[in-house]
């Protein structure tokens, strides 16, 4: 086969998948060319690339969705090749024709692969003729409600709902019981819609206490395939990874082999080419079943990277060249454990709604040996509503899974973000927990000890906001003159002195506000202390594991929230109306469903709390709302 002139590489995507991308091109010697909505034009994958073109709009359909925008960028830039990332486009298959037609090179599998595999339907299909066990559902064309009743029915509740074009927890449903079944369907079309413009769904039987277990394969255009061993993902919220590590915690190497040469056969029937996962539910008893294939890199390939020592982006870029594998399948390497976790903005204490603002604190672990950090944000980076809210991953490496588990534990605690609520000490709990270090692993596992992993911060002590007290005189920035920004005193990252012996400061925390009397202290006594950085006008402190932002108290402003907010739902993040299920003078129950409010690709419903009448809406379907934007008033009944 003749080689494929790749000089030039186009990264259709955005935040940590591009940024990581870039770097394997770059070492590579390659130009890289980032795309950007107009709300992305100084996101950190533009600011890393050799070239950036503006796509405009801000939703991912007004931009990274539109494949003549993307094609046109890539001629414009002189690229070659096409990376798709994950998400996005990067398992349409008309995207990879529409490359292909242009002349360009596709960084991902033949269009024919994609549709055999992209169509979560049809690749069950293609398992079952192949001989692959199969989780009982329904894969069928019929969409509407009657069909999946039926299906549901004859499977047995609890059943799961998946939009058969998608992943990542877009377009995903549990169903309980038969009464939730048509809101939950409907709800789950509208998600696969937005997200992938596929609403096509199926359903199948919700498996009890399964593993998660994918296998990494990679194969060429010369006929070559093979397994670069499994990763464990069980660890879930809302059906999306939190938590991938390689290889997987008890796994013996009969079970490694079949399974990887079950996925290999699996690549091979449909002519695959390039970076895939086959995905798994594995039981107690060492069965199996097959899930999905996701044609693409996926976002925990780092754990596979660091176990076998392989670039699989620099495999990417090669086998789209013409080049063979490197290796056999007899010579791939396994090595120690590694472990990754996900950063996301969102809030573990309002069941990880998304959340949204700017980044006024980031500080990433130090580097070093068994570390990565895989990052699409910095400091002073403003995250937005229309995208995934990840904002990068920690990956640890050991020589066996212990130590990789304290090595990651390590780097979670040299991670520092405020400004906005992120799961960084909730993936603390995680890594830390007794039974994650015993590897009693399942897709229950954060639901099962939801008690020890979401306890709530509770009331800060005295000690805390007297600490806080003293740190926040201590740290003032001094009032310095607009011709004199550049002096030492300048800067606000120090301590002050010779300040009077007794000051009142009035603070403001997590909604409570406390007047604290402050002695002025040495600062011997204060610099030492773990996990308290002022920045600018906030000052970030460590209580219990979480990093809670300070401020000064400002009685004005809080009456006018007070007062905004009183008789209202507020939307609980940054998003668009996508219904609005009640009007003016309508009387509802408790628990009935008013907005659906659509932030970052998932729907979330505003509920009443309590049964009442609505006396004003304030938003129509399709506007945009800001977090606690009141959007309707209700007034008991």
């Amino acid at each position: 086969m003749s080689k494929q002139h790749i000089t030039t590489l186009l990264v259709a995507n955005r935040g940590e998948i591009a940024c990581r991308v870039m770097r394997t091109a770059k070492a590579m010697g390659l130009t890289t060319v980032a795309v950007h909505s107009a709300i992305d034009r100084d996101a950190r994958h533009t600011r890393e690339a050799d070239i950036r073109i503006d796509l405009g709009g801000a939703k991912p359909a007004e931009s990274y969705l539109l494949i003549d925008k993307l094609i046109a960028a890539a001629k414009a830039s002189g690229a070659q090749a096409i990376h798709p990332g994950y998400g996005f486009l990067s398992e349409n298959a008309g995207f990879a024709r529409a490359i292909e037609e242009a002349g360009l090179i596709f960084l991902g599998p033949p269009a024919s692969a994609i549709d055999a595999m992209g169509s979560k339907s049809a690749a069950k299909a293609l398992m079952e003729r192949a001989g692959v066990p199969l989780v009982p559902g329904y894969h069928g064309e019929a969409q509407d409600v009657e069909t999946f009743r039926t299906a549901a029915e004859k499977i047995g509740f609890p059943v799961l709902l998946k939009a058969t074009a998608g992943g990542g927890g877009k377009g995903m449903k549990v169903v309980e019981r038969e009464a939730d079944l048509a809101e939950a369907l409907q709800s789950a079309q509208r998600e696969a819609q937005s997200s992938f413009g596929d609403s096509r769904m199926l359903v199948e039987k919700y498996v009890l206490k399964p593993r998660h277990v994918e296998i990494q394969v990679f194969a060429d255009q010369h006929g070559n395939c093979l397994y670069l061993n499994e990763r464990d993902c069980s660890i879930q919220r809302r059906h999306q990874k939190v938590v991938e590590e390689a290889p997987a915690p008890g796994l013996s190497p009969e079970l490694r082999r079949a399974m990887g040469e079950a996925a290999v056969k699996a690549a091979q029937a449909i002519g695959y080419v390039g970076a895939g996962t086959v995905e798994f539910l594995l039981d107690a008893r060492g069965e199996f079943f097959f899930m999905e294939m996701n044609t693409r890199l996926q976002v925990e390939h780092p754990v596979t990277e660091a176990i076998t020592g392989l670039d699989l982006v620099a495999w990417q870029i090669r086998v789209a060249r013409g080049e063979p594998l490197p290796i056999t399948q007899d010579q791939v390497p396994l090595n120690g454990h590694a472990i990754e976790v996900r950063l996301y903005a969102e809030d573990p204490d309002n069941d990880f709604l998304p959340a949204t603002g700017t980044l006024d604190l980031y500080r990433e672990s130090a580097p070093g040996p068994g570390r990565r950090v895989d990052s699409g944000v910095a400091e002073g980076d403003t995250v937005s509503p229309f995208y995934d809210p990840m904002l990068g991953k920690l990956i640890a490496w050991g020589e066996n899974r212990e130590e990789a588990r304290l090595r990651l534990l390590t780097m979670l605690d040299e991670t520092y973000v405020g400004g906005v609520r992120t799961n960084l000490a909730f993936l603390r709990r995680v890594i830390g927990h007794p039974a994650f270090a015993d590897a009693e692993l399942d897709t229950g596992f954060i639901p099962r000890h939801e008690a020890e992993l979401m306890r709530k911060p509770g009331e800060l002590a005295d000690e805390f906001w007297q600490l806080a007290g003293e740190l926040f005189v201590q740290t003032e920035p001094a009032k310095v003159r607009e011709d004199d920004l550049h002096s030492p005193w300048a800067k606000r990252d120090g301590l002050r002195f010779g300040l009077p012996a007794q000051t009142s400061v009035h603070l403001m925390c997590n909604g409570e506000s406390r007047q604290v009397r402050v002695s002025s202290r040495a600062a011997t006594e204060i610099t030492h202390l773990p996990k308290a950085i002022r920045q600018g006008c906030t000052l970030y402190l460590e209580c219990n594991g979480e990093l809670h932002a300070v401020t000064a108290f400002d009685p004005i402003a809080e009456v006018e929230a007070s007062h905004q907010h009183h008789g209202g739902l507020t939307a609980p993040m940054n998003g668009s109306i996508v219904r609005v299920l009640v009007e003016a003078g309508q009387s509802v129950e408790a628990g009935a469903t008013l907005i659906v409010l659509e932030a970052m690709k998932m729907e979330h419903s505003i509920r009443a709390q309590q049964a009442g009448v609505v006396k004003g809406l304030f938003y129509a379907e399709g506007d945009m709302v800001s977090e606690g934007a009141v959007l309707l008033e209700l007034e008991d009944a």
